[in-house]
């Protein structure tokens, strides 16, 4: 009897692999991804099958994106564009192509101030809640209940007791250290807080493959934050294993705040099913900086793969460089394509990546990138003064981008992503300044993959098996 329960249990199995083998081949937004899964449903199905349960959609269903189905929130971004739109940008500054990923305008107006020390991060964030008179939009993918999870617990906690609402939205994949303490006590404040998988998580097919990335703060609707900073210890370096943390927030002034905060509304949506668009303020006043920018949110809920068009839009406006900083490499061929003609065309193709790690399979599956792109003739850096977490784009003195989206699959197909794209000289040269003392603190890569060490050497061509589900 039981030997006959194991065979059936092995045959249910099989027949419950070769489906969701079809449903790959079918549904997989990529040939390597579908290959991947394919050859893992057939060969490992009692590790794959669960596997898949969890992480094999890559489209996300129920999630509303406020700025395409609102007719209010449409004609809000109609009379931006006409209020502030963007000027002095050349053609080569790609405007259509970077609206229409975003599906916002790019705005004149805008100031944008770089955040480099988690202290000059943080301390920026808790004074603007601090001044907050009206209310207070917090959204980041980690929060720790140490001690600067608490710090953070404690402004909003102040800011709610003097009247200002406050609503705070979290991951609760990222936040899994987060504790009902924590949570507690600021509900018990007046405190509005919502997991962003609220309705559209587990059971709705264990979409826990599907995070929200974001990392935003807005205060008034005047000034806003974004970047990699997350909130925990480990972000101030405090983390024994990888010592100083090396991330990129910034704070912006202008219209731009607006589309921040419309992406906040957007997931508040997601979460709740509350419109909260009308209690919030749509009508910031031009910043005398002046700077033309653009909020662009990508995520598995758009009917194209915005993430990787961000990145390919980015390296295609190059004419003399690009630098990328990046935490992580496991991408596609869109991309690695992009890269490698930005280098024929003259472009100077510069990637920065750290050089220890905080998870080893996508860390070692960047080595396996490393060598056809370094024939190509891109230079890879690797940061030595801790763990590189920013997520920053520089293109030639022109345009500089800085958000939550990373160089891999995750980040362009299966999270919910932001970033700031900044199109201003000054800006970029500030971004530049930043990334050239990046640079001085990293090793340009010269050895090839048979030189590496011998985990690494026969670690990154397995690892680069799983990057379409990494």
């Amino acid at each position: 009897m039981t030997y006959t329960i194991i065979a059936f249990a092995a045959i249910a199995l099989q027949v419950l692999a070769i489906v969701f083998i079809l449903r790959s081949i079918q549904t997989a937004r990529t040939p390597q991804g579908a290959v991947a899964w394919a050859t893992f449903l057939f060969f490992l199905p009692f590790i794959a099958v669960p596997v898949y349960l969890f992480l094999g959609n890559w489209r996300y269903q129920g999630y509303v994106v406020a700025r395409r189905k609102a007719q209010a929130v449409i004609a809000g971004v109609a009379r931006q564009k006409a209020t502030f739109g963007a000027h002095n940008l050349a053609p080569e500054d790609l405007q259509s192509g970077f609206e229409g990923i975003a599906n916002l305008p790019i705005v004149r107006g805008n100031k944008m101030s770089l955040l480099i020390d988690w202290q000059d991060a943080f301390e920026a964030m808790f004074n603007a809640i601090d001044e907050a008179a009206d209310y207070v939009l917090v959204q980041f993918y980690i929060i720790n209940d140490d001690d600067l999870g608490r710090d953070l617990q404690k402004t909003m906690i102040r800011a709610a007791k003097r009247g200002v609402t406050v609503r705070l939205l979290y991951d609760a994949v990222g936040s899994k250290g987060l504790t009902g303490d924590y949570l507690s006590g600021l509900k018990d404040a007046g405190i509005e807080v919502l997991d962003i998988n609220r309705l559209f998580g587990p059971k709705s097919r264990f979409q826990i493959n599907f995070r929200n990335h974001r990392k935003t703060v807005v205060v008034d609707g005047h000034i806003g934050f974004t970047g990699g900073y997350n909130v925990g210890d480990e972000y101030a370096g405090r983390d024994p294993q990888f010592g100083k943390w090396r991330d990129t927030h910034c704070a912006l002034r202008g219209p731009m705040v607006s589309q921040l905060q419309l992406i906040f509304a957007e997931d508040w949506y997601g979460a709740s099913e509350e419109d909260i668009t009308e209690s919030l303020t749509w009508m910031t006043q031009a910043d005398e900086a002046d700077m033309n920018g653009v909020i662009i949110a990508t995520g598995p809920a758009d009917e194209l793969d915005t993430g990787a068009l961000y990145f390919c839009a980015m390296i295609h406006a190059a004419k003399e460089r690009i630098w990328i900083a990046t935490p992580y490499l496991a991408t596609e061929n869109d991309i690695l394509a992009a890269l490698k003609l930005a280098v024929l065309r003259g472009v100077e193709v510069r990637l920065m990546l750290p050089k220890k790690g905080d998870h080893l399979i996508t860390w070692l599956a960047a080595f396996a990138y490393f060598d056809e792109l370094r024939e190509a003739g891109v230079e890879i850096w690797l940061f030595d003064d801790g763990f590189l977490h920013q997520k920053v784009i520089l293109v030639d003195e022109r345009i500089s981008s800085i958000g939550t989206i990373n160089l891999d699959n995750r980040s362009c197909r299966l999270n919910f992503e932001a970033t700031a794209v900044i199109f201003d000289k000054e800006a970029a040269q500030a971004t530049a300044k930043m990334l050239e003392a990046d640079f001085e603190v990293s090793a340009l890569l010269e050895k090839s993959l048979p030189e590496q060490p011998y985990h690494v050497r026969f670690g990154a061509p397995i690892a680069r098996l799983f990057a379409p589900l990494l």
